[in-house]
């Protein structure tokens, strides 16, 4: 066994919000969030057969200040609960014809992602403000503050099941239920394949909705119950080293009708050229009813800083066209520069996201424990609250800042 503790603490300015309030606007916003996760895993190798491992830990958080530009927090949540709790057994050699650990099952609270962009995690943490039921205030959607820092990435039941290993021909099949008000506490059946090579892997995945939980049902989430979800996905070098590629096709089958969303990205790092640039750019797509799931970045890279997480929707009725450029001085310092374009498929909803953003940040570590992240971005919307965009007092260029220290121990 092994004890761990994860810890972060930010301190989040932007001149502009998103909250939608007369009585609010354009004033700047800031607030400080924070939080530690504790806790203990192991795993057991001397039993007759294959290895038990497991985990259990707590994760306490807050978010202090005039709560997020989004109107996702309003500033005085604290919590603490469990976060992990979970039991697995691997395999190892008890069944060669499968590969080394070709049977890995695990069962309980505990973070599950699929490859791709539809289920990343359980990490969207909204605090008392968030309200996406008119009349509603009750904090019912709380989960106690850090919405941006989003630690919270557990889903609440779980039972996965893997098949194969990580080589060759391998799959899943999965059970969610998450316990998230903010994703309407849904219930999924997972089901993947992949083919995995040297030089990459190609997928599908298939997601069907079992249930939604009514009380926090909003929007179009209690048509998730009976859901289907379709892709096909891949991703790996191709035989180029040093290159990068992935991308991935999905449908939705719902009440409604059939939803689209797509992603595609390609990136080189230039390894003999000094500070080892990496470029890369990303195209994803994503149609005017298209229900995001439990989608985070794709491979935790964001969909824009202050477009993503308070700005307004940019998984469904959007197309956006972003470029990365990373250099690394040092080993343990790497400068990142990141372009974005929104551009909303439809004008017929209520409110245009269009915009361009640019986002400047850099991953300093200082020791073998700390790391620091100072990130400043511009974000730039077509119009504003007063005729039909989402930002505050006008359509002006946003600033906004971040200073994040990440500890390990």
């Amino acid at each position: 066994m092994a004890w761990a503790i994860l810890a972060s603490g930010a301190h989040l300015w932007s001149t502009r919000n998103y909250v939608g309030d007369p009585e609010k606007e354009p004033g700047s916003m800031r607030w400080q969030e924070g939080y530690a996760k504790y806790g203990l895993n192991g795993t057991t190798d001397k039993i007759i057969a294959g290895s038990v491992y497991g985990g259990f830990s707590l994760l306490s958080s807050g978010t202090w200040g005039d709560g997020d530009a989004g109107a996702i927090t309003a500033g005085n949540e604290r919590r603490t609960d469990v976060e992990d709790a979970f039991l697995g057994w691997r395999s190892g050699d008890l069944l060669p014809a499968l590969g080394k650990d070709g049977v890995d099952f695990s069962f309980g609270r505990q973070l599950v992602t699929v490859d791709g962009f539809l289920i990343t995690d359980d990490g969207y943490n909204p605090g008392k403000a968030f309200n996406p039921i008119e009349g509603v205030r009750d904090g019912r959607f709380d989960r106690g503050g850090a919405f941006y820092l989003g630690q919270r990435l557990a889903f609440g039941n779980t039972a996965v099941l893997k098949l194969g290993g990580k080589e060759g021909l391998h799959g899943s099949l999965i059970w969610l239920k998450s316990d998230n008000p903010g994703q309407s506490k849904t219930e999924l059946a997972v089901g993947t394949i992949d083919y995995t090579t040297a030089i990459g892997s190609i997928g599908s995945t298939y997601i069907h909705g079992l249930d939604v939980d009514e009380k926090y049902a909003f929007a179009d989430r209690l048509e998730r119950k009976g859901m289907n979800v379709y892709s096909i996905r891949g991703q790996g070098n191709a035989g180029i080293e040093n290159a990068d590629f992935a991308f991935e096709v999905a449908r939705q089958e719902k009440r409604s009708g059939s939803q689209r969303a797509m992603f595609f990205d390609a990136g080189y790092t230039f390894t003999d050229v000094r500070w080892q640039p990496t470029v890369s750019y990303r195209y994803s797509r994503y149609s005017e009813g298209w229900d995001f799931l439990f989608q985070g970045g794709f491979r935790k890279r964001y969909q824009g800083e202050v477009a993503s997480n308070y700005a307004g929707s940019v998984t469904s009725n959007m197309q956006i066209n972003d470029v990365l450029l990373s250099v690394r001085p040092t080993e343990k310092l790497t400068l990142n520069a990141m372009a974005f374009d929104y551009h909303q498929l439809s004008r017929r909803n209520e409110r245009d996201f269009a915009a361009r953003e640019v986002d400047l940040f850099l991953d300093w570590m200082v020791t073998d424990n700390i790391t620091l992240s100072p990130l400043i971005g511009l974000y730039k919307p077509e119009k504003w609250l007063g005729n039909g965009g989402g930002q505050s007092g006008s359509a002006s260029t946003n600033t906004y800042m971040q200073f994040i220290v990440w500890a390990t121990f």
